[in-house]
């Protein structure tokens, strides 16, 4: 019987975490040929700060503090990539001078070339750093990626 072949998560990745993101002055030129159609008022942070969130006003006191994060694997071990991912995605928020209530887990991997074992445990490792009282709630959407893997 053959030992599985361990699997590298570097290898899926063309940059390093964060810095895979289209850079701000790109993702600028993007947005300005897209027509903005009645944002609105509550809408206080949008694209134009170039923040790693949107704050949408609720009423006098409280607001909304929403964040995605795609973060590329920088190690190879699959549970430690999950908590990294999920730490800097939740960052994101504190940085904007929130607290985290819930999160989303977006994944896109290419299922293909990762076994399920090897996501399932990118998963448990960012469902690690959500367990904290912080951000207890928690819900998923995934994607298929044929290229290169995003998480």
């Amino acid at each position: 019987m053959n030992a599985p072949e361990k699997i590298r998560l570097t290898e899926f990745s063309h940059g390093g975490g964060c810095g895979c993101k289209i850079a701000p002055a790109v993702l600028t030129e993007l947005l300005a040929t897209t027509p903005v159609r009645g944002l609105p008022a509550a809408l206080l942070v949008g694209t134009e700060t170039a923040d790693d969130a949107a704050v949408y006003k609720l009423n006098d006191s409280q607001a909304l503090v929403a964040t995605t994060d795609f973060f590329t694997p920088i190690v190879d071990d699959p549970y430690d990539f999950g908590r990294i991912a999920a730490t800097n995605a939740i960052s994101d928020i504190y940085a904007m001078g929130a607290k985290p209530i819930f999160a989303l887990a977006l994944v896109g991997m290419p299922i293909e070339k990762l076994p399920v074992s090897v996501i399932g445990k990118i998963l448990e490792g960012g469902e690690s750093v959500c367990t904290r009282p912080a951000s207890q709630s928690r819900a998923a959407t995934r994607s298929t990626c044929s290229s290169r893997s995003t998480a």
